[in-house]
């Protein structure tokens, strides 16, 4: 038995571990756009007298930017940082998911991954073909008009998104 194990970690060991494997380099959001494209959220909401919270995250789901408005309620928080990271982990806008899981009953179960939320206001953040991160907005009184409020704000960055 003793002969067997060691002929077997001696064969591994010979192995080349990922051979031909490279690193791999992934683009991610940086925190000085982040805050201009959180920043410029807030502001295209508030220009509709919406007061909301927008959350941009990075290519993995994780926070770089949380900024709440004034008098923006206490469940934006949660449902904007659910909602980035539905669109980063999905690479798709929350909208599109959630019409997806509606009409597709194999889609329906989306909703019970933890940290999931379908609802309209998640947008994927794009340097080119790549997603680089996502925004998530709540507060506006309807998620297609969270999801106009980021789209204003990736317009807004668009030009630095390269």
């Amino acid at each position: 038995m003793l002969k067997i194990r060691l002929a077997v970690l001696t064969g591994l060991t010979l192995v080349p571990a990922g051979a031909g494997a490279q690193v791999l380099q992934e683009r991610n959001i940086p925190l000085t756009l982040a805050q201009e494209l959180a920043h410029a959220t807030v502001e295209a909401c508030a220009a509709k007298n919406f007061n909301v919270t927008a959350t941009v995250v990075d290519r993995a789901g994780l926070v770089r930017v949380m900024l709440r408005a004034d008098r923006a309620g206490p469940h934006t928080i949660e449902a904007s940082r659910a909602k980035a990271y539905t669109a980063a982990s999905a690479r798709n806008n929350t909208t599109a998911i959630m019409e997806g899981a509606e009409k597709n009953p194999a889609a329906r179960h989306l909703a019970s991954i933890e940290g999931f939320l379908l609802l309209g206001g998640g947008v994927p953040v794009r340097a080119g073909d790549e997603v680089v991160g996502a925004i998530g907005v709540g507060g506006a009184p309807g998620g297609h008009l969270d999801e106009e409020c980021a789209n204003a704000g990736i317009a807004k960055v668009q030009a630095k998104l390269k």
